[in-house]
Formats: structure tokens, C-alpha cells, sequence
């Protein structure tokens, strides 16, 4: 589970679309909490998601915090850290520096692939560091 998850966190940070949809199921589950679209179904309906973060941020480095475990799922805890170039989350950004909790909930399938991505960001950081005028 680690090994897949720093993958997938891995393709995120070198801004690899292919990479991080290669590393969930065809039918994946993916639900970024308060995105517009809601919980999308298969790799195909999570690369807009994707191709919008990687135009909204940069320089993006995520610190693990904490992880927790169970069978086939673990919890991931992470502090993302980088440059807000874009409108990150609906907040313009205008290249200003960027730091938000995310826990990551990540349900694994057969052959260890990503069969749900629950992620939860903390929008109140962002707002505060983000403020609109």
C-alpha cells in the first residue's frame, strides 16, 4: 500500500496525469471533497481533476504526517506545501506561496491498484492564506 500510494503521490509532484491515473482501477471511485463535479467513476472522469490541480499549482512538495492502516485501505495525513500560480480550489492564487493539510482516505482493489480516493482538503487554510479582495 505504501509503495503504491508514493507512487501515486509521486506522479502528483511531477505533474504526470498519465502516471496518476495509471495508478487507479479502471472503475476507480475518485471524491475530492467539495470538488463541483462530485465523486467520479473511472480513470478517464478523474484526469479533469488532474489537468485543473496541476494548472492551479506548482512547485508542490507533500510531507506525510501520519498514516494509518487496515486491510485493504490505509489513511494518509499529508501537508502539501508549494506556489499558487492558478485559482487552486476556486481561490485565486496569483503565484502567492501555499500550505494545506489533506487526508487522504484510499481503498485498494487486485493487483494493489487505487479502487477509491477519498481526499479531504482543508479549505479553511487555503482561504486564510488565499484571501480574495
Amino acid at each position: 500500500m505504501d509503495r503504491r500510494i508514493d507512487e501515486h503521490f509521486g506522479f502528483e509532484a511531477a505533474d504526470d496525469i498519465d502516471g496518476v491515473v495509471a495508478t487507479l482501477a479502471a472503475d476507480a471511485e475518485h471524491d475530492i471533497v467539495g470538488w463541483p463535479t462530485g465523486p467520479t467513476r473511472g480513470r478517464a472522469a478523474a484526469r479533469p481533476f488532474y489537468e485543473a490541480l496541476f494548472a492551479d499549482l506548482a512547485e508542490g512538495e507533500v510531507k506525510t504526517l501520519r498514516r494509518l492502516y487496515g486491510e485493504n485501505f490505509l489513511v494518509d495525513e499529508s501537508l502539501w506545501r508549494g506556489k499558487a500560480p492558478g485559482r487552486p480550489f476556486g481561490f485565486e492564487g496569483r503565484g502567492r506561496p501555499l500550505e494545506f493539510r489533506l487526508l487522504h482516505v484510499i481503498e485498494f482493489g487486485g493487483e494493489g491498484t487505487i479502487r477509491r480516493e477519498n481526499v479531504w482538503v482543508d479549505f479553511a487554510a487555503i482561504a486564510r492564506q488565499l484571501p480574495q479582495d
